[in-house]
């Protein structure tokens, strides 16, 4: 429907783009849509520039990208000209980590309206917003100092500082998986247009389940670098907060903050504590934070396009099934352990540059480590290497490690699936409602532990 308005208008607008009453005409058209990236794309085409428009018009297409999450591109719209206008060039500036070009835009705003209400972002430029790490020092101060307009940057604070950008290629295996993430999740995001023409979003929500280490993280930070996108690693330390109310705000920080950077991931691990079964749960505050967690991935009060959201859990039979509910968490992997090839995929990468004497037979390892996790080969690796480091101390020269060596490891290193594929096999035989377990079926069944 509103193609079928916009459409003409953009024709018409580009055989007289000099033409002031069809631009107030289509901008407000755009507007009323709540379509300002397909308004600032189109007059972009047609190198139209800001100051085309009226003061007040450019500040309606600001507003209208801001909730979108387009701070970049509302900073180039907004106006200068008005104390409010700078009043929210300044808060974008802010949320884009801007502080000094944020605190000179306030103070203009101030000079031109030195009464005018700036909803606490002054104390927010001076700094006096409480930072959740400082807060856990002192838990027993309540945060009451926090103004309602400091946005999420206390929890931004939280986040893990950039990783390097790793892909598909740095994660051994999983061959089923990631053609599974990549048909379902990167696509989209690496051919936008083409799912525009089809009205198919790009993002939504992906839950991995399995083993504990499996490479489900490792799969999360693979998949925002094969997107070319910002990667946001979320604790549950992060949003969960003693006091009531704390942690659905954290949690909506965390949301806003990716709707910002987008394109974007955010990866929620052991979101069961976040996200458990509400009946089983006797705090409402728990269930609130469910009730809060399921709002943001619905996206009703912000658009999520463009946000993938990652969740990864040991235990998917505790995350309230409220969110396998499509346009959630509507795709739900299996991530197993690795299977023989990808077991010596794994064996080489983790003997890649270390000191290595003789053929190390990865091969035989990875035939005696069925039912090793990512993480149990890694722990194998390191005892092996611990062996070559007492020796190296022994004999006072380094000596590099050996195939006896990893063999000799093997012999006191133990599978830490198991205990997990046979609570699994009980879910999956029992408790199998609509077929959500077949995956964790078929991999018993090939490997015959069914």
């Amino acid at each position: 429907m509103n193609d079928a308005i916009l459409s003409p208008i953009e024709a018409a607008l580009r055989l007289s783009p000099d033409n002031p009453p069809l631009l107030d005409a289509y901008v407000q058209a755009a507007l009323g849509a709540a379509l300002p990236g397909r308004l600032v794309a189109v007059l972009g085409e047609l190198a139209l520039e800001p100051n085309r428009l009226t003061a007040a018009l450019r500040l309606k297409i600001g507003n209208a990208l801001i909730e979108d999450g387009l701070l970049e591109r509302a900073l180039h719209w907004l106006p200068d000209d008005s104390a409010e206008a700078l009043l929210v060039r300044a808060r974008v500036l802010l949320a884009l980590d801007q502080r000094p070009a944020a605190r000179e835009t306030w103070t203009r705003a101030r000079e031109l309206a030195p009464g005018i209400d700036d909803g606490g972002l002054g104390a927010s430029l001076d700094e006096r917003v409480v930072s959740i790490a400082s807060a856990r020092k002192a838990t027993e101060k309540l945060q009451t100092n926090i103004p309602p307009a400091s946005g999420g940057d206390d929890v931004v604070r939280l986040f893990q500082p950039k990783q390097q950008r790793i892909t598909f290629a740095d994660v051994g295996g999983l061959a089923e998986v990631k053609a599974q993430i990549r048909k379902r999740i990167i696509t989209p995001f690496q051919k936008p247009s083409l799912f525009q023409r089809f009205s198919r979003k790009a993002g939504g929500g992906v839950l991995m389940y399995g083993p504990p280490g499996c490479g489900k993280t490792l799969l999360a930070r693979a998949t925002a670098g094969e997107c070319s996108a910002s990667f946001f690693n979320v604790a549950v330390s992060d949003v969960l907060d003693l006091y009531i109310g704390e942690s659905e705000r954290k949690l909506r920080a965390v949301f806003d903050q990716a709707r910002r950077a987008k394109p974007a991931v955010l990866f929620f691990d052991e979101v069961e504590a976040l996200g458990g079964k509400r009946q089983y749960s006797r705090e409402s505050g728990t269930a609130k934070l469910v009730s809060q967690f399921l709002s943001e991935l619905d996206g009703f009060e912000r658009n999520n396009e463009g946000v993938l959201i990652l969740a990864a859990t040991n235990v998917p039979w505790a995350v309230d099934p409220a969110f396998r509910r499509p346009g959630r968490f509507d795709r739900v992997l299996f991530v197993p352990p690795p299977d023989q090839e990808a077991r010596e995929d794994i064996l080489r990468g983790l003997l890649k540059g270390r000191p290595v004497a003789g053929t190390i037979d990865t091969g035989f390892i990875a035939r005696q480590t069925g039912g090793f996790s990512g993480a149990d080969l890694t722990h194998l690796v390191d005892e092996a290497v611990d062996q070559a480091i007492e020796a190296s101390m022994q004999q006072g020269e380094d000596v590099p490690l050996t195939d006896p060596m990893l063999k000799s490891a093997l012999k006191d290193t133990k599978p830490t699936t198991l205990e997990w594929l046979t609570t699994a096999r009980n879910y999956a035989r029992y408790a199998n409602e609509a077929g959500q377990y077949d995956e964790v079926l078929a991999f018993l069944d090939r490997h015959g532990q069914r």
